[in-house]
């Protein structure tokens, strides 16, 4: 069993308990957060409700809810460079960086200290659970404030690769239009419009820089060069193109031929993932402040997932989503990772880095 817990948010204020886990937390259905907060699975301040109690601002919020571990893709996480102060990895895709959600074991952080007893370990920066690529780490926290004070600086750039349909323009494609994520439903969208005349934009400032470096006619692998770091910035961007990643199904058309990797099914449960945003030059991160027992349960007559215990897994087909997170460099210094196999189309990729 395990207890997650936050505080009330302004726009979760004056909703009923059960309407607020309902809208905010769709893994589960209605009924399940109506019988939890009856049976007092579900607490405010500490104190049992009833399920039309109205929430009020800052309360805090509890949930005893016994887990199912999603699973993850079986992919190593692999060691690129293990420094007296710096530890780089390339992060799997499906792995999320640390404990969210429902993960707790199955994570970037938990996986190296279980397998190499790395700890502890400050995340530089953050990756989406879905993308992959080159995760930094600070070994202290003296190199981690010499990396936030970089980030804050605006001294940092960072590269990713994508493999996206149809034949990307050459030359440098530069998209500067706002991202609004819209946490309720788990994807971000692109806000253009003229503010001089009035028109307010909600979503937030965002700009990156594409350069195609490769094609076959179907797709098109492109280089990303976010300058701003937006919730599924670079994936949206690439979607306002007309060349969203190929796979990616939250962000595919209608009209795109889909790719057969990832089914809708599967898209529609990763929507309602908590983000793991870039947090390099970006103001929103969501942590899920958990605890833990050892108190196992074999069934729980509560569990939406019980008693089928083993979780589905990833069909033989699935792979991780067509972005890469390939190169960070700052003042005096640059990490790389390699190029994943969905990068070659056949012809050069330029640069291939070798683990």
């Amino acid at each position: 069993m395990t207890t997650s817990s936050a505080t009330v948010k302004n726009r979760w204020a004056g909703k009923t308990i059960v309407d607020l886990f309902t809208e905010e937390f769709k893994g589960r259905p209605r009924d399940y957060y109506v019988k939890a907060v009856n049976s007092g699975r579900i607490q405010v301040d500490g104190e049992l409700v009833h399920a039309s109690y109205v929430v009020r601002s800052s309360q805090k919020i509890s949930h005893f809810v016994h887990r199912h571990e999603p699973p993850v893709l079986t992919e190593d996480v692999l060691i690129l460079q293990n420094e007296a102060d710096v530890l780089t990895v390339c992060k799997p895709a499906s792995v999320p960086v640390h404990p969210c959600g429902q993960y707790r074991k199955n994570t970037v952080v938990g996986i190296l200290q279980a397998e190499h007893g790395l700890a502890p370990l400050f995340p530089v920066h953050r990756l989406d659970r879905l993308v992959s690529g080159l995760l930094i780490f600070a070994k202290n926290a003296d190199k981690a404030e010499q990396f936030r004070q970089q980030i804050e600086a605006g001294l940092l750039q960072k590269e990713y690769i994508a493999k996206v349909v149809g034949i990307f323009p050459e030359g440098e494609q530069v998209v500067d239009a706002n991202v609004n994520y819209n946490a309720r439903e788990g994807r971000s969208s692109v806000e253009v419009g003229d503010q001089s005349i009035g028109k307010h934009l909600k979503g937030k400032p965002a700009c990156t820089k594409f350069t195609r470096i490769s094609t076959n006619g179907n797709y098109s692998v492109v280089l990303c060069k976010p300058v701003t770091g937006r919730t599924h910035q670079i994936r949206v961007h690439l979607q306002y193109t007309g060349h969203p990643i190929a796979n990616d199904m939250l962000y595919l058309s209608e009209d795109v031929a889909r790719s057969p990797g990832r089914s809708a099914d599967r898209a529609a449960s990763d929507m309602y993932e908590p983000p793991e945003t870039d947090s390099s030059n970006n103001d929103h991160y969501a942590k899920d402040n958990a605890t833990h027992s050892d108190e196992e349960f074999s069934i729980d007559p509560m569990c939406t997932n019980c008693p089928n215990l083993a979780p589905k897994g990833y069909d033989g087909d699935d792979e991780g989503l067509w972005l890469r997170c390939v190169q960070y460099s700052g003042p005096g210094w640059s990490y790389e990772c390699p190029y994943p196999d969905w990068a070659c189309l056949g012809g050069s990729l330029g640069k291939k880095i070798k683990p």
